[in-house]
């Protein structure tokens, strides 16, 4: 099912910002001739004449990566939009480095903690970095051809996301600092994952808040495919990247979809099934015969029969609100072993809380009647406004209210190629509770 707070992804409408072209030279694309928006700026402090240039200084300590307005003090003057700025703190010590933009809504992110100079050698460094974890130590390569390659804060490198479909790369880039940069990264990843060709996304209005406006560079000379297959733990998938939401497909899910294809058994429901991985894993690999998937999003739906097409199976996908439908499930008296609760994130912003958690209550309450006694019950929540605890207290509050009992059987989250950095915790999205309904 789409997640509503999302855009779709697609290619850049016309007006958007247009992919740098791989190749060519290692220096960075001209500076933006816009005019930023002026902020009030601290004289700078003394000793300053000093300190290696472009530089910004925090008013406040703080070891987030996301460093907001009122946090940043004086900047050099030679800093602009797009730079990477050695940060200093307020007692003028090296505190590390990062990404300045004074027009946007977070003028400085911070990439980098310490004492020593760090440089455009060293982000290279990084990129290389997320690719070599990936590939060498997680050895996603033997499980697939889908993972992420590089997951923003948690790899150091705010505002970029990079999944890997076969040899494509689907790419999502959030501030102008990473835009900047991306002409000379895009081969150098390529050349590490040997990946052939790549799609960039950057939504409208997030470009706009960053000034991300280089409409006059060209198409790269090789486009991307609009559609690609690959495989994922020996399962066949297709991703449009005109249709599909975020990058394409959801890679955050992988290890799960391997794990309901271990425990599934019986009769399988697999709610809000977006193009039907869990489906997929519970018939291919548990062995069950009858399985249904219902979402909403009715390209999803034709994406999802296309996928067990081909695999050469068949699959019940259903084209409908998962709250309409399971009401009427529960008025026909139906009833599954193994049911995958799987919705959209339901929590968008903070003056909204109750109401997404509502609907977390009504959703896992409905599905929870559909559950046979004794069956597998696996929910999920991706809104990072809802922590583990709280999430977990809401699904077994739900059911106890419902005079059913739930044996935690595991707690689980993305795969280990979303990491979370220890100073970026509510970057941890996603979680899983796996149960068995008593």
């Amino acid at each position: 099912m789409p997640d509503p707070g999302k855009r779709p992804f697609n290619r850049p409408r016309p007006g958007a910002p247009r992919p740098p072209r791989p190749g060519g030279s290692n220096a960075l694309p001209s500076r933006p001739t816009y005019a930023p928006r002026q902020r009030t700026s601290a004289p700078p402090p003394i000793g300053s004449e000093e300190w290696p240039t472009p530089w910004a200084q925090l008013k406040y300590i703080t070891f987030n990566p996301a460093i907001f307005p009122n946090m940043v003090g004086a900047t050099s003057p030679d800093a602009t939009a797009g730079d990477l700025v050695n940060v200093y703190a307020k007692t003028g010590e090296p505190f590390g480095a990062g990404f300045l933009n004074p027009r946007a809504k977070v003028p400085l992110r911070v990439l980098y903690h310490g004492r020593s100079h760090f440089t455009e050698a060293d982000l290279d460094a990084s990129l290389l970095a997320a690719i070599r974890l990936r590939r060498d130590l997680l050895k996603l390569d033997a499980t697939g051809q889908a993972y992420r390659v590089v997951h923003s804060d948690a790899d150091s490198l705010s505002g970029l996301i990079v999944d890997r479909y076969a040899d494509t790369l689907s790419i999502d880039v959030t501030n102008l600092g990473i835009w900047r940069r991306l002409s000379r990264w895009l081969p150098l990843m390529h050349a590490e994952l040997g990946t052939k060709h790549h799609i960039i996304h950057v939504d409208p209005d997030i470009g706009l808040m960053e000034n991300i406006r280089m409409a006059d560079v060209p198409e790269a000379k090789d486009p991307a495919p609009a559609f690609v297959r690959f495989t994922e733990n020996g399962i066949r998938y297709g991703v449009d990247f005109s249709t599909g939401h975020k990058t394409g497909f959801f890679c955050d899910q992988r290890d799960n979809r391997h794990r309901l294809g271990q425990w599934a058994q019986g009769r399988v429901l697999d709610l809000c099934c977006y193009t039907g991985g869990f489906s997929l894993s519970a018939k291919l690999k548990a062995g069950c015969e009858d399985v249904t998937g219902v979402d909403l999003d009715e390209k999803a739906i034709a994406q999802a029969k296309q996928n067990a097409n081909y695999n050469q199976t068949r699959i019940n996908f259903i084209h409908s609100d998962a709250f309409t439908w399971l009401r009427q499930m529960i008025k026909n008296g139906e009833q599954w072993d193994t049911v995958v609760l799987d919705p959209p994130k339901l929590i968008h912003r903070r003056d909204a809380q109750e109401e997404g958690i509502f609907k977390y209550r009504d959703l896992n309450a409905l599905a929870l009647q559909v559950v046979k006694p004794g069956g597998l019950f696996v929910t999920f929540s991706c809104s990072g406004l809802i922590n583990t605890e709280d999430f977990e207290e809401l699904v077994i509050g739900t059911a106890h209210r419902h005079s059913k009992k739930l044996q935690v059987l595991d707690r689980t989250g993305p795969g280990a190629d979303h990491p979370v950095m220890s100073n970026c915790p509510e970057s941890r999205y996603l979680k899983a509770l796996w149960t068995r309904v008593i």
